[in-house]
């Protein structure tokens, strides 16, 4: 199986539409923690609706668009990050992610965010990577200030979930941002 560790005890693995029973006890496991902030903690009921969103995910790689994969602790289940979006052909792409309540506070989101963006930028060319959230969502912000993504603005209204508008706010790293944070933090700068 493929993995990337993030700390011990835990890994980022992919997600997919085969783990569908798994990922539906996963999310009612987490849908209260989630369900201010993501739509799909609302729509994932079962192991059918879970399978057909791992699969929306199988079918968004296969045509380069896409990716989903799970943080697991101990082998279990924690979370996951995505490419919610990714687009070859212009540069652009958007990584999010979801985490227990349990597995918060251990550095996770921010290890896997980066090993995301070391492969967007570093591998797959892409020139800029961006993180969406709900300014309101004290934790994601966090986590993209912690990365050193840089805060563009907000659009107002643009993400619905569960019958309210949530507001877009859009941090995001450039190619060369991230190489020369990267040269500055291993030479202590």
């Amino acid at each position: 199986m493929l993995s990337h560790p993030l700390a011990p005890g835990a890994e980022l693995c992919p997600l997919e539409p085969w783990q569908a029973e798994e990922f539906a006890a996963h999310v009612d496991q987490v849908r209260e923690h989630l369900a201010p902030w993501i739509p799909w903690a609302h729509t994932i009921v079962d192991a059918e609706s879970a399978r057909a969103h791992l699969q929306r995910y199988a079918d968004l790689q296969a045509r380069d668009e896409g990716r989903l994969y799970g943080i697991r602790v101990d082998g279990k289940l924690a979370g996951g990050t995505l490419f919610r979006t990714f687009h070859g052909q212009s540069g652009v792409c958007e990584v999010g992610v979801w985490l227990d309540r349990g597995a918060v506070g251990r550095g996770l989101v921010t290890a896997a965010v980066r090993a995301m963006v070391d492969w967007a930028i570093d591998v797959r060319g892409m020139t800029r990577v961006e993180w969406r959230a709900d300014p309101s969502n004290t934790r994601s912000v966090a986590v993209a200030e912690r990365l050193g993504f840089t805060f563009e603005g907000v659009l107002r209204q643009t993400f619905p979930v569960a019958g309210r508008r949530l507001d877009s706010g859009i941090w995001s790293m450039l190619a060369d941002e991230w190489h020369e944070a990267r040269a500055a933090a291993q030479t202590g700068r």
